[in-house]
């Protein structure tokens, strides 16, 4: 029993020191695949604004994906002259419920 105990104690140590680099993990690829996602879904015209939209690993556990082409609110969002397109929020809405279920995942391992 004491030794269940001790190794049991080992594997939750060695899980808490991955669990800042599997979290990073799960940020990234969630961040990526809604890049991927909002590329897919935007309007293309001449390509600017598909080729505008980066992520932006700002900390491990942080990223945004961002459209930096001038115009995109404009795109993304309705005008008084033109109806939305929306391309940045259904990438988003597309992965977050695998966000959380990896996060989740991650939880139910401690």
């Amino acid at each position: 029993m004491a030794g269940d105990l001790a190794r049991y104690a080992g594997d939750l140590r060695a899980f808490a020191d991955d669990l800042p680099d599997l979290a990073s993990k799960v940020v990234r690829k969630s961040a990526f695949d809604t890049e991927a996602d909002a590329k897919s879904l935007a309007p293309v015209d001449t390509g600017n604004l598909k080729n505008s939209i980066i992520t932006r690993v700002e900390h491990p556990l942080r990223a945004g994906v961002v459209a930096t082409a001038s115009y995109a609110a404009y795109v993304e969002f309705p005008t008084s002259h033109t109806a939305p397109q929306p391309f940045m929020q259904p990438a988003q809405d597309n992965n977050t419920p695998a966000f959380y279920d990896a996060i989740q995942a991650l939880a139910d391992r401690l």
